[in-house]
């Protein structure tokens, strides 16, 4: 299935209606090389103005998927089309169930030991036939990333989720692209930790309301200078619905 690409403030997001989800991921399990699955958040769309590493990331992701309000009503103020707006955790739960009920496979990366062992566990007991066919801990040391590139290049998983204690984040994968057989790769910080009982996720009607920053600001205060970001990315949505044409 064609996915529909549209550009808010030059950066890309992609429109993917919930219920044609399960066939975009299977088009991309069959498409042969490594591929990327991203989050976009509204600060990850500005941190990709700005950092060129990071636009080449998103800008070769195979799926980019918005989860911030903010970026579906920029979309609708420069009156382009406005695409869905995922939950990341949700979306993670959708995709697992898919990759099960085909008979896929997965492989975990990142978090500490306990977290990850305690994560695999829950996602075996509610994920049965859903194979895993590794995990290695996030905040490793330099000297064993080759180790774990080979083994995940070995298991060749339909789909590697990728979370805290990666450097690198997204672009873990797209730095080393060329060194994978046929995956998906797919970031979210907290995925791992929510599985492993470590960490609660956002409450649904907080998400739905787009309330979810609240929730990070209590758990770190100086989130609240986000503000400044937050209004520089309302300023430039302006200039381009005033000055920027296509």
């Amino acid at each position: 299935m064609e996915v529909q690409r549209i550009k808010v403030l030059d950066i890309p997001v992609d429109l993917v209606e919930e219920q044609n989800l399960e066939e975009v991921i299977l088009d991309l399990i069959a498409k042969p090389g490594t591929k990327q699955i991203v989050f976009l958040s509204v600060w990850d769309l500005l941190r990709a103005r700005r950092k060129k590493d990071y636009y080449q990331c998103i800008q070769n992701a195979d799926l980019i998927l918005p989860i911030s309000k903010s970026i579906l009503k920029g979309a609708r103020f420069l009156k382009t089309q406005v695409p869905v707006r995922y939950n990341p955790f949700t979306a993670i739960i959708n995709i697992l169930s898919i990759l099960e009920s085909h008979l896929k496979s997965l492989y975990l990366l990142g978090g500490r030991k306990k977290t990850l062992m305690a994560a695999e566990k829950n996602v075996r007991s509610t994920f049965k036939t859903l194979q895993i066919v590794g995990r290695y801990v996030g905040y490793y040391p330099k000297s064993v990333e080759g180790d774990i590139v080979q083994a995940i290049y070995k298991a060749s998983p339909s789909l590697v989720l990728v979370s805290e204690g990666i450097r690198e984040k997204d672009c873990w994968a797209y730095n080393r692209r060329n060194s994978f057989s046929s995956s998906i790769f797919l970031y979210s910080r907290d995925v791992i930790g929510i599985f492993g009982d470590r960490k609660t996720r956002v409450p649904e009607k907080t998400f739905d309301k787009g309330k979810e920053i609240w929730t990070e600001i209590s758990h770190n205060p100086l989130k609240v200078f986000l503000v400044f970001p937050y209004i520089k990315y309302k300023i430039l949505l302006l200039w381009y619905r005033l000055f920027k044409k296509d």
